[in-house]
């Protein structure tokens, strides 16, 4: 369903989801994920890359879950979202309005951006 890793060589909080949660694997994912970056030792201003390719468009009950559960999540300073279906890309637009965050056909072309250096990545 998810999996999640923390690279720390290039503060990046990685995330990929391969399949359809419902609001019971939600609620699961996003304590997994509160409890992970506890203990990770990362701090805001990490980057957050999510790839959805896996998967498609989430049921609406199972992300407004996740939306709430993390609203007060520490802030990445760039997401790159990972999502090639242009539905996919609508419902992430729409819960995600973060002026730091880019949608990304590719994992390639998604860590390139979050890589480059701040005059780079604008």
């Amino acid at each position: 369903m998810y999996a999640f890793e923390f690279r720390h060589d290039i503060n990046l909080l990685d995330i990929q989801w391969t399949g359809l949660f419902t609001p019971e694997i939600a609620t699961r994912y996003a304590r997994e994920l509160i409890d992970a970056f506890r203990r990770s030792g990362f701090r805001p201003g990490y980057r957050l890359r999510i790839d959805m390719n896996a998967t498609t468009v989430q049921p609406k009950d199972a992300i407004m879950t996740v939306h709430h559960a993390l609203q007060g999540f520490p802030r990445a300073s760039r997401i790159a979202m990972v999502n090639r279906s242009a539905i996919g890309r609508q419902q992430i637009r729409r819960l995600m309005t973060q002026p730091y965050l880019r949608v990304f056909d590719n994992a390639e072309d998604s860590l390139a951006w979050l890589t480059a250096p701040e005059e780079m990545a604008a």
